[in-house]
């Protein structure tokens, strides 16, 4: 499913306009990235949870050569399914 298709089922179960529901779609999307991204967690029950987390410096390979090369500490999303969303994806 893309964010198109997305937008249809939104629309329809929500019994809005395609516009209404992008709308709706991108503001909560923006919001989970404006807060995630200021080092906050966005918990939404029965579906998961989207959280930064930190990974730490490390050597890495550049495949091309071989040689051994200093991977930078970074801050990346991360997302952990809530259990309603594991127990429907499992059934």
């Amino acid at each position: 499913m893309n964010k198109g298709e997305l937008l249809d089922t939104v629309a329809e179960k929500a019994g809005v306009s395609k516009k209404v529901a992008d709308a709706v779609v991108s503001a909560t999307i923006d919001s989970i990235m404006e807060a995630v991204s200021g080092g906050d967690k966005v918990t939404l029950v029965g579906f998961g949870s989207f959280e930064p987390r930190d990974r730490k410096q490390r050597e890495g390979r550049n495949p091309k050569t071989g040689e051994t090369m200093t991977i930078p500490a970074t801050t990346v999303p991360a997302f952990s399914a809530g259990k309603a969303f594991k127990e429907k994806v499992a059934a």
